[in-house]
């Protein structure tokens, strides 16, 4: 039984699907994956192609917006909840998929809004009588309260998410699934609706998107790049097809479905969140999920390498572990567990799982986890793809879906494109002679070092042991380099005591931080412009101090053209994509 859910079906264009074809479809593909069919299930499938089709007489208002995207801590801790809930959802699927976009996709799709066929979609999205009569007539044959799950096809999808936030409040939409959507090309975001939903609202528990590489409607693209926090879902179907059997007769489209109706079946969804008997520092939760990473990384190598990479984790893990244990037990106090059983009886144990963080608080960790080596002082090349990959998958274990851990990845890769003069990756570049510098410049261990914190102590004891270019120290001066910019850290890059490679991946990891919050619809950091101006600043004024004794070709002078240079890149790239444009706001 479906427990009180009504399952709601939004057609797209032509006559509504007069025979309800699509409920046969939908009930032997939920039956052909193991679930109840639509016997006994309530449903709610309106039609109206007589709206689409024809202005009518009658004047109608566009139904107000009744629910809240909700905003500030309360909305970070909603999304929270929406990215944990859809993490279980991509389990149960595939990977989140948002396409690359196929090049005259848009215009591909402008054009069929002209013909006869799609003229019911273009008269929605241009005739505000007509959108307002179509969807104050849905809203007439809706539940007024309880748990709906609404699925849209085509112009449906986009009725959809217009739908949402007018609901009644006593309305919860347990899930929306949307199938052949177009929703990602901006002619469809009537009423500006990307506006309208800038993050989840406060009455969806999560929504999916389905689209098709032979689907011309979708442009070979997910929801997700107008609505970052869509999980997206690519299927392979034949050539051109378009219509809803297509998509409802899809193994995977039921099993959405049917979780939504049905509840979760399946032992895979259940995510289990240890309670640690003693709460972990920040600094901690960082060095957990590395290593969680780590294993990910191994499990994607393969043969002789990936041997010789279990080998230096087993290394790292246990001596990394067994100096922070010692520093708890120093103090005379508990270790928390999750920290205790990293140290092996019997192979590498697999680290505790981490599904505590928001998307936003977990950017810094992970731009982390990109910038640092975590095996130093050894040294096994992984190949790009593994590492994105082991990232999808450290976001997915984290209730946070692989999308996030694919933007940052992506994120960091085009900040250090941007930015690199040649050589080796700057993530191993972090680890340098040097590195004790950036973190105190960036008051990393001045902020963690709290007297009585036994995270932070432990941390800073585990520095003096592997100094800056070990594993905890590279975490810890990556983290505190990202978002970088104020003007100590400025004035400190602008000094003889920085490399240029050093400044380079300051730069990396302040750009891939602004790369990720725009991917992801997060708020631009505010002052990473005038960080960059501040440093250009402080670069010149040491160029002229002493460029007017040095040797003009001097190596501490080619070294300050090349942080000027460096800088120089980094505001170009800031201001031809636009990444400083949006201020922060609470």
């Amino acid at each position: 039984m479906s427990d009180g859910v009504t399952l709601v079906y939004l057609h797209g264009v032509g006559d509504g699907d007069e025979d309800d074809a699509w409920w046969s479809v939908l009930d032997g593909s939920l039956r052909a994956v193991g679930l109840a069919g639509l016997e006994g299930v309530d449903i709610v499938a309106p039609k109206y192609p007589h709206t689409l089709r024809f202005p009518g007489d009658e004047k109608v208002k566009l139904p107000p917006t009744r629910v809240d995207c909700p905003g500030g801590s309360a909305g970070r801790a909603f999304q929270r909840d929406v990215e944990r809930r859809t993490a279980r959802l991509e389990e149960l699927l595939e990977r989140h998929d948002p396409g690359a976009g196929w090049t005259f996709g848009n215009s591909v799709v402008d054009l069929g809004l002209n013909l006869d066929r799609l003229v019911q979609a273009s008269r929605y999205l241009k005739d505000e009588q007509t959108r307002a009569r179509t969807l104050d007539l849905v809203l007439r044959r809706l539940p007024t309260s309880g748990r709906i799950v609404v699925v849209g096809h085509s112009l449906g999808s986009v009725i959809a998410l217009d739908l949402l936030r007018r609901l009644p409040p006593e309305v919860e939409v347990a899930g929306l699934v949307t199938i052949g959507s177009p929703i990602a090309h901006p002619e469809f975001h009537t009423g500006k609706l990307k506006d309208l939903l800038p993050r989840p609202p406060a009455n969806l528990a999560w929504w999916v998107n389905f689209w098709s590489d032979g689907d011309v409607v979708t442009t070979h693209r997910g929801a997700s790049s107008a609505f970052p926090w869509t999980l997206d879902q690519r299927l392979r179907l034949p050539m051109f097809r378009h219509g809803s059997a297509a998509y409802l007769g899809h193994p995977s489209v039921a099993q959405a479905i049917g979780h939504g109706v049905f509840g979760s079946t399946s032992t895979e969804l259940a995510v289990i969140e240890r309670t640690p008997d003693v709460p972990l520092e920040a600094v901690e939760i960082r060095l957990l999920l590395a290593l969680r990473y780590a294993h990910f990384v191994h499990e994607h190598l393969e043969g002789e390498r990936q041997a010789r990479y279990e080998g230096a984790l087993r290394v790292v893990q246990e001596r990394v572990a067994r100096q922070v244990i010692d520093t708890y037990l120093q103090q005379g106090k508990r270790v928390p567990s999750a920290i205790a059983d990293l140290v092996p009886e019997v192979g590498v144990p697999t680290p505790a799982t981490i599904s505590s963080l928001d998307s936003e608080t977990a950017l810094e960790h992970l731009l982390s986890i990109c910038a640092t080596n975590l095996l130093m002082p050894f040294e096994v090349k992984v190949d790009t793809d593994v590492r994105r990959r082991a990232l999808e998958d450290l976001t997915v274990s984290m209730g946070l879906g692989s999308g996030l851990g694919r933007d940052v990845f992506d994120a960091y890769r085009a900040a250090e494109k941007s930015l690199r003069s040649g050589g080796r990756g700057l993530e191993w570049v972090l680890l340098g002679v040097g590195g004790a510098l950036l973190i105190a410049a960036t008051g990393g261990l001045a902020l963690a070092a709290a007297p009585g914190v036994a995270g932070a102590a432990a941390v800073t004891s585990a520095l003096a042991a592997f100094g800056p270019g070990g594993m905890i120290g590279g975490l810890m001066t990556a983290g505190a380099m990202v978002g970088a910019g104020s003007s100590s850290v400025a004035v400190a890059l602008a000094s003889g005591g920085t490399t240029l490679q050093q400044v380079e991946a300051v730069l990396t990891l302040s750009l891939a931080d602004a790369i990720a919050r725009q991917k992801r619809g997060l708020d631009a950091p505010a002052d990473l412009r005038v960080g960059l101006v501040e440093m250009a600043t402080e670069v010149r004024r040491e160029l002229s101090r002493l460029g007017a004794y040095s040797d003009d070709g001097a190596a501490t002078l080619k070294t300050l053209r090349g942080k000027l240079a460096a800088v120089e890149k980094a505001l170009e790239f800031l201001d031809g994509s636009g990444l400083a444009e949006r201020p922060a706001t609470d």
